[in-house]
């Protein structure tokens, strides 16, 4: 199905990736537009997060600098959290407050659960104590030792490891399931990851849930070193081994 089958909004949403994605990104629509035809269409019509024409915004990250592709579940389902980059909450600012993690951090359950995770992974918590009364020390010598500020440094520390941070549904509406939504973005994703595999050094694939976990079934991951765990929404993400194997080197929580 050529690109002109695929409505203008979602080919308007291509101008916030990268140049070096647009062919592959088009690829991946047109597979969508194959695979279920009155599904953009339908989409295009309808009022879906993330607004303001961030559903590529993920991919402004170059494809060349791809070194990990972390796939989450879907959009969070608020209009001013939802930034077109996985668990990026756009209404958190700051991360810290006086006594721990700040009110919208603590109102993003997977960005809180993911932060806890570097905690431990970092040695600031104690794998059984994440508690208030755990975090507040930590988050007064954030103001002093280093420690980013704000989740927009997190993004730039994840990014400059080189993360594409996706979801396996790029778009939340409350009528649609997010196992269906992602049902549909499935060949776009299988696009979009046979890109990747052509490279010489295929990124790591990070899949975080059920939903995202589903993606392990295509060919087209057969090339990449994987890492599972659960959503990050469950408590139990922030004792999880491997996660904190493979993040904690990095200590993203450190102003670079």
């Amino acid at each position: 199905m050529p690109a002109s089958a695929i409505p203008q909004p979602i080919m308007s949403a291509l101008d916030l990736a990268d140049a070096s994605w647009r062919a592959h990104l088009i690829r991946g629509l047109e597979a969508m537009a194959q695979a279920t035809p009155a599904y953009l269409p339908t989409l295009a019509s309808n009022n879906y997060l993330p607004t303001r024409n961030r559903l590529f915004a993920a991919f402004a990250l170059p494809l060349e600098k791809v070194r990990y592709v972390l796939v989450g579940e879907g959009p969070y389902p608020r209009e001013e959290s939802a930034t077109g980059v996985c668990f990026m909450d756009g209404a958190v600012g700051e991360l810290w407050c006086e006594n721990g993690l700040s009110k919208a951090v603590n109102r993003a359950t997977s960005l809180r659960n993911f932060m806890k995770m570097l905690l431990v992974a970092d040695g600031q918590l104690q794998p059984g104590d994440c508690s208030g009364q755990a975090l507040a020390p930590v988050a007064a010598a954030a103001r002093t030792n280093g420690s980013i500020r704000t989740l927009a440094e997190l993004q730039s520390n994840l990014t400059s490891h080189g993360f594409l941070l996706l979801n396996a549904a790029l778009v939340f509406r409350p009528h649609v399931a997010p196992a269906v939504e992602a049902r549909a973005w499935q060949p776009f994703l299988q696009t979009v990851l046979a890109a990747l595999a052509d490279r010489p050094a295929p990124p790591t694939l990070v899949l975080w849930g059920k939903i995202a976990e589903q993606l392990k079934k295509r060919p087209e991951t057969a090339r990449f070193a994987q890492v599972c765990a659960e959503h990050p929404y469950n408590l139990s993400f922030i004792q999880h081994d491997g996660m904190q194997k493979l993040f904690g080197p990095m200590h993203l929580l450190r102003a670079g």
